[in-house]
């Protein structure tokens, strides 16, 4: 029917919680703390959808995520002024990819990446 949420495992909690709702500007919905499993769970929303799942664990294993690994590629938001989104981020600190433009769909796009050097897309709708 649709995909309902995106689970992502942190490295630090609060660098994190920071990127995505202070630069990425997703909005709490719960926040908890897991005493038995010394965990942090952030949902977080684009608007009223609810599409985020933000953990943190004590010493998670790293895994590849760079675009062409074997795994989760990347997350794409959608945006409606590709240019403004860029300079927007670029402004907040975040390095950026210059904007690029879909062979297939004509649209254009960008890629950066969260702390824990996630790759994620933007793309204009």
């Amino acid at each position: 029917m649709k995909i309902h949420h995106i689970a992502i495992i942190c490295s630090d909690y609060k660098v994190s919680k920071n990127f995505y709702t202070e630069v990425l500007g997703l909005q709490i919905i719960r926040e908890v703390y897991r005493e038995e499993r010394q965990s942090y769970k952030l949902d977080l929303a684009i608007g009223n959808h609810y599409v985020i799942e933000l953990f943190s664990f004590p010493n998670p294993s790293e895994r590849p995520s760079n675009p062409e690994a074997c795994g989760l590629r990347h997350l794409a938001f959608s945006v409606e002024k590709i240019s403004e989104k860029r300079q927007e981020l670029v402004h907040k600190g975040l390095s950026c990819e210059e904007i690029r433009i879909d062979e297939f769909t004509g649209k254009a796009f960008f890629f950066t990446r969260d702390p824990d050097q996630l790759p994620l897309e933007f793309y204009e709708m």
